[in-house]
């Protein structure tokens, strides 16, 4: 079991501190009183980023797949052909510095399409003043994935007029939020922690199966479980491994499976799981199930992501590894610039 020694001797930069105050990072900064947009008339929104920012982007596209609002997520250089004046395009970044969102940025503009971006300052804030494009500058703490619940909660308050969720809703996520800290946060780090306990069970390489709704939720953990423990992750939709991915169970294998399931799933999808269940049962491959709250999806996706996010940090320290550094990509990066 891991001790709060271990923790700070490990965690150089002192990440699960800021991960501790996560729900009052998110009610501080919803709060706050920001200017909200205008979104007369919106039939398709463009949001582009990477990394967290583009976990981001894929909650919109979740809260938003109930609307007539048609949604594209982009986590690269390219912007879908169907971007006019007509469409909004959200660009984020917490560095304000990723060259990918800059592309994007700068490729909107130049087809006039409406834009917000958001980023702590940076060279995107630097080309929205040259341009007149409306900026939100949003602090980073600690770093961009850290960083999550200030920019999402900004967010959520800037665009609240197109999105189908009542202030109340919101607020309650944090109440939600605050319940979880109780059971996985640093000061309890027992038996009874779930985000410890699967930090524990995973000693291989985790298969993450999602559906299609928590699909946010998967890829934010199988991106936190890289850059945190630093360890292979791979995610699949469960309806989409029973067409493929299930067929290479038929041998032994390294892999973990770790099923995310939603409370409020499709009869269908419930109807996979149990076959899925089934079938790792008759082949004697062990399992863990984890089961999103009840409630509406923003709820379901921000609790999963903290206690799931808890758990990347947790599996790192019991590795004996800083989830801080990310020298490849620093390497990467490098070498973009050279």
């Amino acid at each position: 079991m891991l001790t709060i020694n271990q923790l700070e001797k490990f965690d150089s930069n002192k990440m699960y501190r800021v991960y501790d105050e996560w729900p009052n990072i998110a009610r501080n900064q919803y709060e706050k009183q920001l200017e909200q947009v205008d979104f007369d008339n919106v039939s398709h929104i463009v949001f582009a980023g990477m990394g967290g920012s583009g976990a981001i982007g894929d909650i919109f596209a979740s809260i938003l797949s109930k609307t007539d609002i048609h949604v594209d997520v982009v986590k690269g250089y390219q912007l879908p052909k169907t971007v006019n004046s007509d469409t909004i395009v959200v660009t984020t970044s917490v560095s304000g510095n990723t060259e990918e969102t800059l592309r994007i940025l700068n490729d909107s503009n130049s087809l006039q399409a409406k834009i917000i971006a958001f980023s702590d300052g940076g060279k995107i804030q630097q080309y929205c003043d040259q341009n007149q494009i409306n900026h939100r500058k949003i602090s980073m703490i600690h770093s961009p994935r850290a960083s999550f619940p200030t920019f999402l909660y900004s967010m959520m308050q800037v665009f609240e007029s197109v999105l189908p969720i009542d202030k109340i809703d919101i607020k309650n996520s944090i109440n939600i939020l605050e319940k979880q800290k109780e059971k996985i946060f640093s000061e309890n780090l027992v038996n009874e922690n779930p985000a410890l306990d699967l930090s524990q069970w995973i000693t291989k390489i985790p298969l993450i199966y999602y559906p299609w709704g928590l699909e946010a939720a998967a890829i934010r953990f199988k991106n936190s479980l890289q850059e945190n423990a630093k360890m292979h992750a791979i995610t699949e939709d469960v309806i989409e491994a029973c067409h493929n991915g299930i067929v290479a169970w038929s041998k032994k294998s390294e892999i973990q499976p770790i099923l995310i399931k939603g409370a409020d799933d499709h009869s269908k999808t419930k109807e996979r799981w149990n076959i899925l269940k089934e079938f790792f049962h008759e082949k004697n491959i062990e399992f863990k199930e984890i089961d999103s709250i009840k409630g509406g999806i923003f709820s379901k996706l921000i609790n999963l992501i903290y206690f799931l996010d808890y758990t990347s940090i947790y599996k790192a320290i019991s590795l004996e590894i800083d989830p801080s550094p990310v020298e490849p990509i620093d390497f990467v990066k490098q070498k973009l610039k050279s």
